[in-house]
C-alpha cells in the first residue's frame, strides 16, 4: 500500500534516529547510576564529617557534570525528530506518546535541574544536609526522567490504555494508569536503569583501578571500588532478574522477537535456550534448513522461562507466519485463542481496516448513518491489525535474526561476566589483596568500554528485535516516516554524526584529563 513512499527516506530516518539514540545512550547510564552513587558516598561524608569523603564526592561529581552536560544536548535532539522526521507516528499517537515525555520536561527534567545547581555550586553555600538532600533528589530526577521516556518507549512496544478516533485518524489515551503500569513498561523501566547502574559501576571500579595501577589516590581508589562494587554486584543481580522479566514480557507479547533473540525458525515444545551458537547467515524462513551451523543449549530452558512450563510450545519465525498453532502467551486477540491467524490473514484484516476507515469517513461527510455505522464496526473488529495493512509481504514481519540474536546473547554474556568482576574485586578489597592483581586492575579499566557495548547491545534487541513496528501491529516504520526530501535527512544524518563524534571526543579527551589531574583540594593520599 505503499509503493509510493521513497524507501531510501525510509533507511536514512531510521539510520538517522539510531545514531542519535546510540549517542545518547552512551551518556544516560553513566548519569543515572553515577548519580546514586555519589549521593552514597555524600552520605557517608555527612554522617561521619570525614572531609577526605568529600573529596571523593567532589571528584565523581566533576565527572558526573562533564557526562550530563553533553547527554542533554544529544537527548534534546532525539526528541526533536519525533517532529521532523516521523511527523506520521506523531499525528497518530502524539496524545499517547506526547504524554509521557510532556511529564518528563515538567516534572523530572525541572526536579533534576534545580537540585544540580545545588549539588555543584552549594558546597559551603548551604548546609551539608540540604546539599546532600539536593544530591539525592538530584539522582531521583535524573531516575524520573528516565521512567517517562521508558514508558513512551515501553507503550509502542505493547500499546495499552488506548482507544483509536476514527474522525481524526487518532489514537487517544483513555487509560493512563494502564500506560504508566503497563507490565511491559514496569519491566523496561527497572531493567534499564539497573543496567545505568552496573554501568556507573564498572566506570567508577575501572578508573579507580587505573589510579592503583599508578599508586595515585590510593585511598580515593579502594573506597570508590568498595562503593561501587557492592553497589554494582547488587545491580548486576537484580538486572538479571528484571531481565528475565523483561525476557518473559517479550514471550508474551512479541513472540516474534523472542524467535529472533533465539535464533529459532521451527517451533517445538520443550525449547530448549541456546547457551552458544553460530547462525547460518544464508537461512531463510520456510527453506526447511538448519538455523544453525552450530549450537549449544540448555534443554527446555527457553519454554521454562517464557512460559514458566518447560514443555510449553515455543512458536518460531515459520510458526508466526503461517500461523494455525495453538497460542501459549497471553496477550493475543480473542479470535485468536484457539488458533492464530497467518501473517497473510493479518494483512488482509489490516487492510479492512483501512478501508472501513475510508468508508466511514466519506459516510460521515455524506451524512450516511448507517454506512458509517457499519464501517465503524468493520474497523472495531479489524483494528488490532491495522498496521498489517501497510505491508507488502508475510516475510516483512521478521526481523534481523542474526543482529538480535547476537546482541541478545552478548548482552546476556556480559551481564554474567559482571556478576563474577563485581564479586571478585569486592572480595579482594575487602581481603586488601587487590592492589596485588595488577591483572585484575587492566581487566577493570577494559572492562569499561565493554559495558558500553553491552548496554547498546539491549537496545539493539529492544528496537532491532521488534521491527518492522515503530507501534506493535499498529504501525510500520514505513508508515510513520514523514513526507519530506530524503536529501535533507541525508544531510543532516553526517551533520548529526558529526557533531556526535565531536561531543564524544571532547568528551573523552576532558574526562581524560580531568581524571588524570585527579581530586583537587589536594586529593588522597
Amino acid at each position: 500500500m505503499l509503493e509510493h513512499v521513497d524507501l531510501s527516506l525510509i533507511d536514512w530516518s531510521r539510520a538517522q534516529f539510531a545514531l542519535t539514540a546510540i549517542y545518547h545512550w552512551i551518556f544516560v547510564p553513566l548519569t543515572l547510576g553515577l548519580a546514586f552513587i555519589i549521593a552514597i558516598m555524600e552520605s557517608i561524608y555527612v554522617k561521619t564529617g570525614n572531609p577526605e569523603w568529600k573529596q571523593i564526592t567532589k571528584f565523581w561529581m566533576t565527572l558526573f557534570g562533564i557526562n550530563f552536560a553533553i547527554g542533554v544536548a544529544t537527548g534534546i535532539i532525539l526528541e526533536f525528530q519525533f517532529g521532523t522526521n516521523w511527523s506520521n507516528y506523531s499525528w497518530f499517537v502524539g496524545d499517547i506518546f506526547g504524554a509521557p515525555l510532556a511529564i518528563e520536561g515538567i516534572m523530572a527534567f525541572f526536579l533534576e535541574s534545580t537540585f544540580i545547581a545545588v549539588m555543584f555550586f552549594g558546597w559551603n553555600k548551604v548546609s551539608k544536609r540540604f546539599h546532600l538532600a539536593a544530591s539525592w533528589l538530584t539522582a531521583i530526577g535524573a531516575n524520573l526522567s528516565a521512567l517517562w521516556i521508558l514508558v513512551a518507549n515501553a507503550w509502542m512496544q505493547f500499546p495499552v490504555g488506548m482507544q483509536f478516533n476514527p474522525d481524526t485518524a487518532r489514537n487517544e489515551m483513555v487509560d493512563f494508569w494502564a500506560v504508566l503500569f503497563s507490565p511491559v513498561a514496569i519491566n523496561k523501566f527497572f531493567h534499564t536503569i539497573t543496567s545505568g547502574y552496573v554501568t556507573a559501576s564498572v566506570f567508577v571500579v575501572g578508573i579507580s583501578a587505573w589510579f592503583l595501577i599508578k599508586k595515585r589516590h590510593t585511598l580515593l581508589a579502594k573506597r570508590s571500588i568498595l562503593i561501587a562494587s557492592i553497589f554494582g554486584l547488587a545491580s548486576s543481580l537484580f538486572l538479571a532478574f528484571t531481565g528475565d522479566g523483561s525476557a518473559y514480557q517479550v514471550s508474551q507479547k512479541q513472540p516474534m522477537k523472542l524467535a529472533a533473540m533465539e535464533g529459532l525458525y521451527e517451533g517445538k515444545h520443550g525449547a530448549g535456550l541456546v547457551a552458544f551458537g553460530i547462525l547460518d547467515p544464508a537461512k531463510k524462513t520456510g527453506d526447511g534448513k538448519e538455523a544453525f551451523f552450530f549450537k549449544i543449549e540448555f534443554p527446555k530452558l527457553l519454554s521454562f522461562l517464557g512460559y514458566r512450563n518447560p514443555d510449553a510450545f515455543v512458536p518460531g519465525v515459520d510458526d508466526i507466519i503461517k500461523g494455525g498453532f495453538t497460542p501459549g502467551y497471553d496477550h493475543v486477540h480473542p479470535m485468536e485463542k484457539e488458533r492464530t491467524f497467518s501473517v497473510e490473514e493479518k494483512i488482509r484484516r489490516g487492510k479492512l481496516a483501512v478501508a472501513a476507515l475510508a468508508t466511514y469517513r466519506d459516510a460521515k461527510v455524506a451524512k450516511v448513518t448507517a454506512k458509517s455505522i457499519q464501517a465503524m464496526e468493520e474497523l472495531r473488529l479489524n483494528f488490532p491489525w491495522f498496521g498489517y495493512a501497510y505491508l507488502n509481504s508475510p516475510e516483512s514481519i521478521i526481523p534481523n535474526v542474526p543482529l538480535t540474536f547476537y546482541s541478545f546473547h552478548l548482552m546476556v554474556y556480559m551481564g554474567t561476566y559482571f556478576i563474577l568482576l563485581f564479586t571478585v574485586v569486592l572480595y579482594l578489597v575487602r581481603k586488601e589483596k587487590l592492589e596485588q592483581q595488577r591483572w585484575l586492575l587492566w581487566l577493570s579499566v577494559w572492562t569499561i568500554p565493554l559495558v558500553y557495548l553491552a548496554s547498546e547491545a539491549g537496545w539493539v534487541v529492544a528496537e532491532v528485535g521488534r521491527q518492522p513496528w515503530v507501534i506493535q501491529d499498529l504501525m510500520p516504520v514505513m508508515a510513520a516516516v514523514s513526507k519530506i526530501d530524503a536529501t535533507s535527512v541525508i544531510i543532516t544524518f553526517w551533520l548529526f554524526a558529526a557533531v556526535f563524534t565531536v561531543l564524544l571526543i571532547a568528551e573523552m579527551m576532558i574526562m581524560i584529563r580531568q581524571i588524570k589531574i585527579g581530586p583537587k583540594d589536594g586529593g588522597t593520599k
